[in-house]
């Protein structure tokens, strides 16, 4: 089998292993535009790497308005590839990307130099990139390592390590919680984050029960109160809930 053969079979298996909506090899080759950019780009990066003028650049341009993904046929990727959904990623020209390498979309694989050489990031092995995360410059992102969406990456980040936020940090290693002193509190799990809405409905409920509780306790058997009367002009100002 050769080495061709052997890379597209594993771009083609990759979204049947990491997307439980694939419905098949069939669903994959006529409906991933993930699958269609990957395919494209092996080879019209065959075609950089040979010295062939202005094609591949033109050609991966019309590769960008069939798909919405725009990969620099300079970009050295590796097998098993996967962007799911795909959608707005860019993929610059000296980015390189190892085995298994997983993005979402809208993410940015970008350089910050406008010198000549590498100057975009290097994914290592299994390493999965969140919806519209941006890893920017000549950095190292480790093996197995993941970042969060919408983060933004502009420092090396271990092997196994998780990174979230504005600049990323790290908030895992391994599977192991980071101190908490080197986390930002935007990087805390959304499920541990306040939320005002459910605060203010909760005082609210709590001001309803009171009223309710002094209205009982005020209205003698037979007579009414009119609610307005226990109603403090105070209390109806949002400040004090």
């Amino acid at each position: 089998m050769s080495q061709a053969w052997q890379t597209f079979l594993s771009d083609l298996r990759a979204p049947l292993e990491r997307d439980p909506a694939a419905e098949g090899v069939l669903d994959v080759v006529l409906s991933y535009p993930g699958f269609h950019a990957i395919t494209a780009h092996r080879a019209l990066h065959a075609m950089y790497k040979a010295g062939v003028p202005i094609l591949p650049r033109f050609l991966a341009h019309l590769v960008r308005f069939a798909t919405g993904i725009e990969i620099h046929p300079g970009a050295t990727i590796g097998e098993g590839f996967f962007i799911d959904h795909g959608m707005g990623v860019v993929v610059g020209a000296t980015t390189i990307i190892g085995r298994n390498v997983t993005l979402y979309q809208g993410v940015t694989l970008g350089g910050t130099s406008l010198k000549p050489g590498k100057r975009h990031p290097t994914l290592l092995d299994n390493v999965v990139v969140g919806v519209g995360a941006a890893i920017l410059g000549d950095i190292l992102v480790g093996e197995s390592a993941h970042v969060g969406a919408g983060s933004v990456v502009v420092k090396d980040v271990p092997p196994g390590a998780t990174v979230v936020g504005i600049p990323g940090r790290i908030v895992s290693k391994d599977g192991k919680t980071a101190p908490e002193e080197s986390a930002p509190p935007s990087s805390r799990a959304q499920v541990q984050m306040p939320d005002p809405t459910a605060t203010l409905i909760a005082r609210l409920e709590a001001r309803i029960r009171t009223l309710e509780e002094r209205l009982r306790m005020a209205q003698a058997p037979g007579e009414t109160i009119a609610a307005e009367t226990l109603i403090e002009p105070d209390s109806l100002d949002a400040a004090a809930l």
